[in-house]
């Protein structure tokens, strides 16, 4: 008999979805180590995949301004810069 060979799910939701249900299978408590560590390394071939996925999606999102000339011009998508955070307080003496 063949080797079974773990088959990664089609596409980038089923892929989060297997993900969601690995999760939760090891936060059940139920898995033996080896078990375990299957599903640990089954998770991050998920995290890969569904990683890479994003990365392209985010390289083909393009925004399309509309030049004075009448000209459409793709221009790659940025990230909104993030929140400024508050400035930690200063920390209180301990002793």
């Amino acid at each position: 008999m063949a080797a079974e060979k773990t088959k990664q799910p089609q596409g980038f939701e089923k892929s989060m979805e297997r993900l969601e249900a690995v999760v939760s299978e090891m936060e059940g408590g139920d898995l033996s180590l080896e078990d375990m560590i299957k599903r640990f390394e089954e998770g991050q071939k998920l995290i890969g995949f569904c990683s890479k996925k994003l990365d392209e999606v985010e390289r083909k999102i393009e925004i399309l301004v509309k030049k004075d000339s009448g000209e459409v011009e793709a221009v790659p998508f940025e990230e909104e810069p993030p929140a400024s955070a508050p400035e930690p307080e200063a920390e209180a003496e301990l002793f």
